[in-house]
């Protein structure tokens, strides 16, 4: 076993950044105090929440009472799409999403079905891009809430969410996007730009700790509570928050964005000779779309492979890597994104992502690019797609 992982997984999650945690040791330890209450520990507790509401606010470019913090990424695209559903029976029971959303918008329009709404499911293009002009023609007078994501999981395709936005706001419906990989790749984040009323992220893939959602609201945006028992995050969700975690997140976020000017060019570099040499594999294929893309995502399929088999034997190398979304390992069926971009089972069982972070270097990729080829042709010699199909 090499002495070094070689990580290719930060599309799953990230590192704590060493700076991200001495920020958040003091509300760990000294500075524990409960934000809801009124002596002098929670009135600092208070203080320091309000200072990363505008910190984050700032770099949403909106208004700091309408950040909200939660307790994943998960939870923000739980609470932007039933809170709105919900507040708004009155109106309609539609909602519209894409076929290759995270299953936490998925599923989460699913179980929405089952109380009586409607879900249209768009269908993407070969590349996994949604076209503006079905989100158009798939709104109806019943329309309450239309999301979409920013930067798919899986294959790293980035949507026209700025267009996408200006059909809801002529139309008057609320928009959520799910911008968990966007902020990752820190792709720019301003709500007004991309006409946005809801927009949801997640700390862990930024190099903050886990367990740390944040939601932006637009102001006006009728949305009902998800969870019940208390009025913190000006009453959108109950529970004592986790300040220590909060202020992570802040951090993290605000690194990110500082940084990015540097780094996303070379982790962008990085990835494109991984593309380039990859493809050199016989019967490979990039999956995804070949510019429009997050800068850390190199995801592909080979043909006849199966992907977890590839994912053992890299592990084995060491180097960690992902079929796609962490959320559905262990799953044999093939990737419901692959699925939707029209790919057929023989290439979309042989998924295999690559997302890049900060710590990676050239010697990193070309280490993956000279080993990948091996395992490859000695899966096929083996022939275990058949194997695990039949």
């Amino acid at each position: 076993m090499p002495e070094r992982t070689i990580y290719l997984d930060h599309a799953a999650t990230t590192a704590l950044d060493p700076r991200v945690l001495d920020a958040m040791l003091p509300y760990l330890t000294t500075e524990y105090g409960n934000a809801s209450s009124i002596y002098t520990l929670g009135r600092h507790a208070m203080q320091a929440l309000d200072n990363s509401r505008e910190q984050v606010a700032e770099l949403l470019h909106c208004r700091s009472n309408e950040v909200a913090f939660l307790g994943c990424g998960s939870e923000s695209d739980n609470l932007a799409i039933k809170g709105v559903a919900f507040a708004s029976q009155k109106k309609g029971n539609h909602l519209i999403t894409s076929s290759i959303e995270h299953h936490a918008v998925l599923h989460t329009c699913q179980y929405l079905d089952r109380f009586g709404f409607k879900t249209t499911y768009l269908p993407v293009d070969e590349y996994g891009l949604v076209n503006p002009d079905d989100v158009g023609r798939a709104i109806t007078d019943q329309t309450v809430l239309i999301s979409i994501i920013y930067a798919n999981n899986e294959v790293g395709t980035i949507e026209p969410i700025a267009e996408i936005g200006r059909i809801c706001r002529a139309r008057k419906i609320p928009f959520h996007v799910d911008a968990v990989q966007a902020a990752g790749g820190t792709l720019p984040i301003d709500v007004t730009a991309l006409n946005v009323d809801l927009l949801s992220l997640s700390a862990h893939k930024f190099y903050g700790p886990k367990g740390v959602g944040i939601l932006y609201v637009r102001q006006g945006t009728r949305m009902l509570p998800q969870l019940q028992g208390g009025s913190q995050e000006r009453g959108r969700r109950a529970g004592t928050e986790n300040v220590a975690g909060i202020i992570g997140a802040t951090s993290a976020i605000r690194l990110a964005y500082e940084e990015a000017p540097h780094v996303r060019p070379r982790i962008q570099a990085l990835r494109d000779r991984l593309i380039e040499g990859i493809l050199k594999i016989p019967h490979s294929r990039l999956t995804g779309h070949p510019a429009e893309r997050l800068p850390s995502n190199a995801s592909f399929c080979f043909e006849g492979v199966e992907g977890e088999s590839i994912l053992l034997n890299l592990d084995m190398l060491g180097i960690a890597a992902s079929s796609g979304s962490a959320c559905t390992s262990g799953s044999v069926e093939p990737s419901h994104v692959l699925v939707a971009m029209g790919l057929a089972p023989e290439w979309s069982h042989g998924s295999l992502r690559l997302s890049l972070g900060k710590e990676n270097t050239e010697e990193d990729v070309e280490r993956v690019i000279s080993v990948l080829a091996g395992v490859v042709e000695k899966l096929r010699g083996l022939g275990l797609l058949g194997a695990a199909e039949s």
